[in-house]
């Protein structure tokens, strides 16, 4: 039987489904690769994966792509992890880095730029700018390290009233019904030893992870979390 190629993504985020995929049955039935999200979305894209967590804005380069889960990387609020980082406060920037491991983050800020603190920075490749977009491990501990940290999720919220969506786990083929009931079913034993998950991880100095993978990350899928990725894409279409 050939084996179901999936990309999840590397950072901690998504430590619980990887945790769940290594752990149950259904880890004979597939490749698991793991890698940073715009990665996940070029793999998905060019066909070279089935499967992939892959950032929303990326779904709009995929032709028939389907949802073929009830789980995601998601926030209701602050998420902790994706942020503009400055010293300069949002109204006084002119010149943004924008995060190369990034697809879906970098549309969000280029959407609440626009519409919701509406000004247009140009988006430049150094890292003389006056702010820049950074996501994932890499910004844990760091918002005390910058006089301004906007954290995309909560300014989503502050914006839309909707909570924010950053991965879904979608597919570029069909996929057969009970390969997906075990795949969701791996993906929540992961979450369902979420503390199992916490207690491998390392220590981060100046970071939370209990309560970054137990409130600030959200991993449900609801119909308002799907009201905003439908929302997020005009948006981008708009820019």
């Amino acid at each position: 039987m050939n084996k179901i190629k999936v990309s999840a993504v590397s950072y901690t985020n998504s430590k619980p489904f990887v945790y769940g995929l290594m752990h149950s049955g259904i880890l004979d039935q597939i490749e698991l690769s793991l890698d940073i999200p715009s990665d996940c979305a070029s793999k998905l894209i060019e066909n070279k994966v089935d499967i992939g967590l892959v950032p929303v804005a990326a779904l709009l380069h995929i032709k028939d792509y389907q949802i073929i889960s009830n789980y995601c990387i998601g926030a209701n609020g602050a998420v902790d992890s994706v942020f503009i980082f400055s010293n300069k406060p949002i109204e006084e920037i002119r010149t943004l880095q924008l995060d190369p491991q990034s697809r879906t983050s970098n549309n969000l800020a280029k959407v609440l730029l626009k519409n919701f603190w509406k000004i247009n920075p140009e988006f430049v490749n150094h890292n003389q700018a006056d702010a820049f977009v950074q996501i994932g491990d890499r910004t844990f501990g760091k918002k005390d390290q910058f006089l301004y940290a906007y954290d995309l999720a909560q300014e989503w919220l502050n914006f839309t009233g909707l909570p924010f969506v950053f991965a879904v786990w979608a597919s570029n083929k069909r996929i057969s019904e009970t390969f997906k009931i075990s795949f969701n079913e791996a993906l929540k034993l992961g979450l369902d030893h979420i503390h199992e998950v916490l207690k491998g991880l390392n220590k981060v100095e100046n970071f939370d992870l209990d309560d970054y993978l137990m409130k600030k990350v959200d991993f449900i899928l609801d119909d308002q979390k799907l009201k905003a990725i439908l929302k997020f894409h005009q948006m981008i279409r708009d820019l």
